[in-house]
């Protein structure tokens, strides 16, 4: 896990030297990974809020190395965790996931 000294509750509240200081130890991180766990993949997480997972109010980053035959949230199917109102079901279609899609265009 990556935390930085100075606090902010969220990524885009770090500047920019702070967000490159991230990226640059995130890499160094990652192929210190591979050599001591022999990793072959990683999951990069952060949360937001309480609702998206956040229980420290502190910018972290999550790096989880990843190998065959791991435990735990092991694929990531987007159409699973499409926000929309209700049950998180697959979505269903595709032209569900284009009226999505276009809900957002209009929000830029």
């Amino acid at each position: 896990m990556y935390v930085q000294k100075r606090h902010v509750q969220y990524y885009e509240d770090s500047t920019r030297e702070e967000k490159i200081a991230i990226e640059e130890l995130r890499n160094k991180l990652k192929h210190a990974l591979k050599k001591v766990f022999n990793a072959q993949g990683f999951n990069y997480a952060w949360n937001e809020e309480k609702i998206g997972g956040q229980s420290v109010p502190h910018f972290h980053l999550h790096i989880v190395p990843r190998k065959d035959g791991d435990q735990g949230v092991y694929q990531y199917e987007p159409r699973e965790f499409l926000y929309r109102p209700g049950p998180r079901t697959i979505a269903s279609s595709h032209e569900e996931l284009n009226e999505v899609v276009e809900m957002i265009k209009k929000a830029l």
